[in-house]
């Protein structure tokens, strides 16, 4: 196992931000302090060779200006929240609207768009970042200061290791994710939409219009989104006006470590596993790419990439009936994750 660490760039403030690379089994895993980003993972294959198997960008100055959310930590609170408000022991917070009239993955600043913190280390049988921030009482609306420490890393049994934890210390929203398009075939080397993807969950978060859930759960059986048993996504694509961006309900108890979805490429035979404590999964198809100028010459455009962002549901500040995302001083937040690879 390797660690190295280099300077990526330097921010309009005059700080550095560093950028770190894991070598751990067969794959390589960089990371860099702005945004608490993955910014590349290389997986080999026994068909074509070694790919980098994540999009992103080449520079850091791109990264000021990721629209898409390549690879970031989302925070203070992953995904939607309708109406940019919400009531919490009877008062009401309003936030930063930044997704017409609603607040996407923790408002105009969050944490995507901050310098974090950062340490290496070694431990047991991995290597791994901690990335550490504090957000101010009222940052973006949201209420208390929050204290964040999350950890990325490689084993040598060939996994991406992410564990979320936070601190805050007023009753809280708080869904932490990391915002990972992948793209197993090699980032730039076309859509995704012949990957073949299994999603272990029974049903998923109806939503309108905006994305925002109405609080239904709809069964998934027999429809587009049945991903029950493992299928091409490009399957029942055309049943699903926009492409899926939708949040998966998954199967057995939250809070434990426990299968959420595999997804297959033909073309390299890469496979990856992902597990998850997490009550949901939101998954992405990297519908509103657009044209973006990646790394190394790419040139990404929608479906370019897809996402499986481990989180709590959608807009759940706002319906009760979702699991709680409420976090505060008698009750800390801790989620983990995991991404195994095979060739």
């Amino acid at each position: 196992m390797k660690i190295s660490k280099k300077t990526f760039g330097m921010l309009s403030s005059g700080k550095k931000v560093y950028l770190y690379t894991l070598h751990a089994g067969d794959l390589s895993l960089s990371l860099s302090s702005f945004g608490a980003s993955l910014t590349s993972l290389l997986v080999p294959s026994r068909i074509t060779r070694k790919d980098d198997v994540l999009l992103g960008y080449s520079t850091l100055e791109a990264y000021t200006h990721n629209t898409p959310y390549f690879g970031v930590t989302i925070g203070r609170f992953g995904n939607r929240i309708g109406g940019g408000r919400f009531s919490l022991q009877g008062t009401d917070y309003t936030l930063y609207q930044n997704d017409g009239s609603h607040t996407l993955h923790g408002g105009r600043r969050g944490f995507d768009k901050v310098l974090w913190k950062a340490n290496a280390y070694e431990e047991r049988d991995g290597i791994f970042v901690r990335f550490e921030l504090t957000s101010p009482d009222g940052d973006e609306g949201f209420p208390g200061t929050c204290k964040v420490a999350v950890s990325y890393g490689l084993t040598k049994s060939n996994e991406v290791i992410a564990d979320y934890q936070a601190r805050v210390d007023a009753p809280c929203p708080v869904n932490l994710t990391n915002h990972a398009y992948f793209n197993l075939a090699g980032e730039g080397k076309g859509d995704i939409l012949s990957h073949e993807v299994a999603i272990y969950a029974e049903a998923y978060v109806e939503v309108d219009g905006s994305l925002i859930p109405t609080g239904r759960l709809v069964p998934v059986a027999n429809g587009p989104f049945d991903f029950r048993s493992r299928k091409p996504i490009k399957q029942d694509f055309d049943g699903v006006p926009g492409g899926y961006d939708h949040c998966f309900v998954l199967n057995s108890d939250p809070g434990k470590l426990r299968p959420c979805a595999e997804v297959y490429e033909g073309s390299s035979g890469r496979r990856l596993r992902v597990f998850t404590t997490q009550p949901g999964v939101q998954f992405y198809t990297g519908n509103q790419i657009g044209v973006v100028q990646g790394k190394a010459g790419s040139v990404y455009t929608k479906q370019s990439g897809f996402c499986l962002e481990t989180q709590h549901f959608p807009d759940a500040p706002n319906k009760p009936q979702f699991p709680s995302s409420i976090y505060g001083p008698k009750q800390d937040y801790h989620e983990k994750a995991l991404f195994a690879f095979d060739w």
